[in-house]
């Protein structure tokens, strides 16, 4: 009896002392990789890339910018999809909550249409029934970082926390991954975007967007859904502002007049190169 005791505490002891060697390993390697990815992007060039585009009003696609995009492509991002298919991708960009994403929800359920909202940490902590209702719906949160900091002010390190902080987050309140990310007010840097890529982030631009955020300065609802509408084109990533007033109220019609004209709306899930 007193011999099996110990035969069965030595194998214990040498499982446990495994363990430990593996997680040994295990958390020397993360450093390991995490100094690696820390050099990669500490190498590159951290110049602002404001993000802009030279739109068509005749349905043919933007001119997103070679250099910028070939950028944006090279580290795993997106902003536009082919022109062959007559897919919508629906964004929205949402730093605060205004009062308005309730019925952009509703807009959305009763169009039966999926999209992407754009989140920050003070979005999170201050409308955390709302981002559990998108979740709920089957529209995809992306990650707008914590403090929304324009990325290349940021050292690597500190990408990582304005990224990361949120991820984990959201994860924790909601058992919910982000993979998609937006980089706060469209700015990004080779530095920043080989950051947040190593992360295993999607950085997610757009090839459509209009001056709709500011809410002491709403568009006409008229021009603005004239606006919308005569840039429709294939591949196309909409960026909406969900703080604003005129969106709310034009979405359904905007909508539908877009499928009306041989659009269809896909979550970036399903986006195609």
């Amino acid at each position: 009896m007193v011999i099996n005791l110990r035969k069965n505490m030595s194998k214990i002891v040498k499982i446990l002392v495994l363990l430990l060697i593996i997680f040994s390993l295990t958390a020397i390697n993360e450093r390991n990789i995490n100094q690696t990815l820390l050099t990669s992007s500490s190498n590159l060039s951290n110049k602002t890339i404001g993000w802009g585009i030279k739109r068509n009003d005749n349905h043919e696609q933007p001119d997103l910018g070679k250099s910028n995009k070939q950028i944006l492509e090279n580290n795993n991002g997106i902003a536009m999809g082919n022109n062959q298919d007559k897919y919508i991708y629906l964004t929205f960009d949402e730093g605060y909550e205004a009062g308005y994403t309730p019925q952009i929800l509703n807009t959305l359920k009763e169009n039966n249409v999926t999209a992407t909202f754009f989140i920050t940490a003070h979005y999170l902590n201050t409308q955390e029934d709302l981002v559990q209702r998108m979740i709920n719906e089957g529209h995809i949160v992306g990650n707008h970082t914590v403090n929304h900091k324009s990325m290349p002010t940021l050292t690597v390190e500190q990408i990582n926390t304005e990224v990361m902080d949120l991820h984990r987050a959201i994860y924790e309140k909601f058992k919910y991954e982000m993979k998609y990310i937006r980089p706060p007010k469209g700015e990004f840097s080779e530095m920043s975007i080989n950051a947040t890529n190593s992360l295993g982030y999607k950085t997610v631009m757009w090839s459509f967007a209009y001056e709709d955020w500011n809410e002491d300065k709403q568009p006409d609802e008229s021009k603005a859904r004239q606006k919308i509408l005569d840039n429709l084109h294939n591949g196309e990533i909409m960026l909406l502002h969900g703080n604003s007033k005129t969106n709310t109220n034009i979405l359904g019609d905007i909508i539908k007049e877009i499928k009306n004209q041989g659009y269809e709306f896909k979550s970036l899930d399903e986006f195609k190169n």
